[in-house]
């Protein structure tokens, strides 16, 4: 007996998202840059991803849905940095939305959130094992000793821009761009200049550190140029860029608050207190 077929063309598809939501999901994206940028992209990726799994419209969620979406992240075993982030991202989304007039309120305005973690779990180096790997960096490339100079004296994020280096009274500065768009002109520690001129040479233009491919080096392949150096440090600690960073917000034991927070560019200065309780943990430990 013949089966009947059932054209496609007669089969009624769905889009994914309405023209409004696909308006308010990457006018919001592209808000950001960077690693702010992917981490959003992959909140809201899987925030929409359960939604369609429910046949939940991201404009018809509401506030108990977001807030089931983050217990159900809570109990997979999510990071608690990461079950506070996505709801984050998906709050600014819909602010964002409601902006633009597309939905006519926010469902995440009043969602209650985990408490953040105020203890940093990052790997911890002391001072001694800074200045090690600041050794093995300046024993190999200059592009090795200028990236672990600007992770660890200057705390610096591997992703943001770094081509804007100047000169003021004497001293290299470096203009880059802070999340939320804001725009600042920091001094780079005296090591951290010497490396860099050494590491750009003649160049004046383009990314401040390339690949072996010639393009801009991302953050993996920073990440494998702290593992080669942290190797050739003979330390034997989970090293990364991020830890260089972490050692950087932690080093200085007296400095105010405020001053490490604005370093760091951390917008909320209790992000900044994840790290401060850490150094102070070092310190103790140290006497």
């Amino acid at each position: 007996m013949a089966t009947a077929q059932i054209s496609a063309s007669l089969v009624p598809i769905q889009p994914v998202f309405t023209d409004a939501e696909r308006l308010a999901l990457a006018g919001y994206l592209a808000g950001d840059r960077g690693l702010t940028r992917e981490a959003y992209t992959l909140d809201l990726r899987q925030f929409t991803g359960w939604c369609r799994a429910r046949s939940l419209p991201p404009f018809s969620v509401r506030r108990a849905d977001i807030e089931t979406f983050a217990r159900e992240l809570e109990a997979k075993g999510r990071a608690r940095a990461t079950v506070t982030r996505r709801p984050s991202a998906i709050a600014g989304f819909y602010k964002y939305a409601v902006e633009e007039e597309l939905p006519d309120h926010s469902p995440a305005a009043h969602v209650r959130r985990p408490r953040l973690d105020y203890e940093s779990h990052a790997t911890a180096l002391d001072r001694n094992e800074v200045g090690a790997l600041l050794v093995a960096a300046g024993l190999g490339l200059a592009a090795e000793h200028a990236l672990i100079s600007l992770l660890a004296l200057n705390g610096l994020r591997v992703s943001e821009d770094l081509e804007n280096l100047g000169l003021e009274r004497g001293h290299r500065t470096l203009v880059i761009t802070r999340k939320g768009g804001k725009v600042v002109t920091i001094t780079l520690a005296p090591r951290t200049a010497r490396a860099i001129d050494l590491a750009i040479g003649e160049r004046t233009e383009g990314p401040l550190f390339l690949a072996t491919d010639g393009r801009r080096l991302d953050r993996h392949g920073a990440a494998r140029i702290v593992r080669r150096v942290t190797r050739r440090a003979g330390i034997t600690k989970p090293v990364g860029p991020h830890t260089l960073r972490h050692a950087f917000i932690t080093a200085d034991a007296g400095v105010p608050l405020r001053d490490v927070q604005e370093a760091a560019s951390h917008a909320d200065p209790r992000t900044t207190m994840r790290y401060d309780r850490a150094r102070t943990s070092l310190d103790r430990h140290a006497t």
